[in-house]
């Protein structure tokens, strides 16, 4: 196995390429999000402890009781910015480094950054 070349894919590129600029301090975490196509998961992390301070998705059970399941993509992304927000000003983290973790600043990943802005999160 030595010697093999590994291709790797564009998003993989790109959440490297991301990765290497984006740091999380305990002053200025970083909010990490992933999509899948049903879900969208976001993260505060302190990549200088290893800890993660705040996480909310889609399927956790914070999510299900604040908003109502209306089958919109965007609007639930924006819920779970909102609810992430929320979480990580009650644990005394008003800013944070934005790492959309190689996907394009776009649809989902903006409506996330735009909830989690307007929860009182500063980037």
């Amino acid at each position: 196995m030595e010697g093999r070349i590994v291709k790797l894919s564009g998003l993989q590129r790109r959440k490297i390429r991301v990765r290497k600029k984006v740091k999380g301090t305990s002053e200025r975490p970083r909010l990490s999000v992933f999509r899948s196509n049903k879900h969208i998961y976001a993260q505060v992390i302190d990549d200088t402890a290893g800890k993660t301070l705040a996480a909310v998705s889609t399927k956790s059970k914070a999510f299900t009781e604040a908003a109502a399941k209306d089958g919109k993509k965007v609007g639930a992304s924006k819920t779970v910015g909102k609810l992430l927000a929320r979480i990580a000003l009650e644990k005394g983290v008003t800013k944070v480094v934005f790492d959309r973790g190689g996907y394009i600043y776009h649809g989902r990943i903006t409506a996330l950054a735009e909830g989690a802005r307007e929860g009182g999160l500063q980037f």
